[in-house]
């Protein structure tokens, strides 16, 4: 399951210095970042073999991740957050604020045959509240 870190933040009256080093679970051979999101949900996949570490560098976004047994919604909404997704973890990227910025490293260079676009099980809230009734 994906799990959150807290990244080691130095912070005086000049501002704060976030360092990203010896923290991150794999060597990174690829970073990306999204940006200038208009409401639209991304991601919606996992992977075979890439690693990838979240953080919003700026504003605010929600990441839905299930792993074939737990799911869970992560908010990253500070820079010194990094959200941890393993191969296994399917994920949604979503709730993005006007002013997110997403980076996200990855263990792994771009692979189109690396993802798995199918979710585990289909999550459905409505239909969970009208089975309960």
């Amino acid at each position: 399951m994906a799990y959150q870190i807290d990244l080691k933040t130095f912070t005086d009256d000049r501002g704060h210095l976030t360092v990203i080093e010896k923290v991150i679970p794999f060597d990174v051979r690829r970073i990306f970042y999204i940006y200038g999101v208009d409401g639209s949900t991304r991601g919606g996949h996992r992977h075979h073999q890439t690693v990838q570490a979240a953080i919003c560098l700026k504003g605010s976004c929600a990441i839905y991740n299930q792993d074939g047994t737990n799911e869970r919604v992560f908010e990253l909404n500070s820079p010194d957050q990094c959200l941890i997704l393993e191969p296994k973890d399917w994920h949604q990227m979503f709730d993005f604020s006007e002013d997110a910025i997403l980076m996200v490293l990855a263990s792994e260079y771009f692979d189109a045959t690396d993802y798995i676009y199918e979710p585990y099980f289909i999550h459905d809230p409505l239909r969970e509240l009208t089975a309960s009734q």
